[in-house]
């Protein structure tokens, strides 16, 4: 019994502030999605669509060719279903084996669930219609409109892998290459939906301003879980070689001293 104890303060204390924070932040964001679905139906009425969307619709479609509708088809998918939880693997086991440490998977994975969320929840709630499929790109989809669940994932889940690099990476010119590509990735990935006719404009504004609002939140809860460990004097981070760095110290010192105590014998008898 004793053991597994053992284990859960090794895994879970180290990270209760990361986790707590996490869950109320959470919370929070899936609150702003109820209430931005309580609010939407009053200020998105037929008015704000024809001042709004209707204007970048009609934009989006002055613009398309076959061309370009096939290359926008096959960027949008990269922050598809598929095609972003491929990518957002991918980047985190490359952060993980970086890092050695547990980091990117928890950060990233539970940013990502709750923005799934947050989507789904939203989605429902609102129940608004996508843009005709007259007016749309193929292949069409069915599912309801607001928020961009494209948007609001690849917000979050590209805004969490970049702080997780300015972190990893201390170079300056690392940081603002990586900090660029994935601004443009996120922008682009939101008009995407756009051109293609898939979402309304407001649809991928909620899912920007969504998504760097649970951005923020997973951020504060990782500096927080710095805090917390800086002040209980516990060290770095657990890593995979050491779970939590004050135990292994401990028993470092645990093993030292009887060597310590042997040398010393043999001084005194010298003397």
């Amino acid at each position: 019994m004793s053991t597994v104890k053992d284990r859960v303060d090794k895994w879970f204390k180290p990270y209760a502030a990361l986790w707590l924070t996490m869950i109320i932040g959470g919370v929070l964001v899936l609150a702003m999605a109820l209430l931005g679905a309580e609010v939407y139906s009053d200020v998105v009425d037929e008015e704000g669509l024809a001042r709004l969307d209707i204007p970048a619709l009609d934009y989006s479609q002055s613009l398309r060719n076959p061309e370009t509708d096939a290359f926008v088809t096959g960027f949008t998918n990269i922050g598809g279903g598929v095609g972003m939880p491929i990518l957002a693997s991918i980047l985190t086991a490359w952060l993980t084996f970086l890092s050695r440490s547990w980091r990117p998977i928890i950060l990233v994975g539970g940013a990502a669930a709750v923005s799934t969320t947050a989507t789904t929840l939203g989605k429902r709630l609102v129940g608004r219609e996508r843009p005709d499929h007259s007016e749309a790109v193929p292949p069409f989809e069915s599912t309801p409109s607001f928020p961009s669940g494209h948007t609001l994932n690849t917000t979050v889940v590209i805004g969490v892998l970049l702080y997780i690099m300015c972190l990893q990476f201390r170079m300056l010119w690392a940081r603002i290459t990586a900090i660029t590509a994935g601004v443009i990735f996120i922008i682009a990935m939101g008009l995407s939906r756009v051109f293609l006719g898939h979402h309304w404009l407001t649809d991928v504004m909620a899912g920007w301003l969504l998504g760097l609002a649970w951005v923020g939140m997973v951020i504060l809860a990782h500096r927080l879980f710095h805090l917390t460990r800086r002040r209980e004097n516990a060290g770095p981070a657990p890593t995979f070689e050491h779970p939590v760095v004050r135990d292994v110290v401990a028993e470092a010192m645990h093993h030292d001293r009887p060597a310590d105590r042997s040398s010393g014998g043999g001084a005194n008898n010298g003397g």
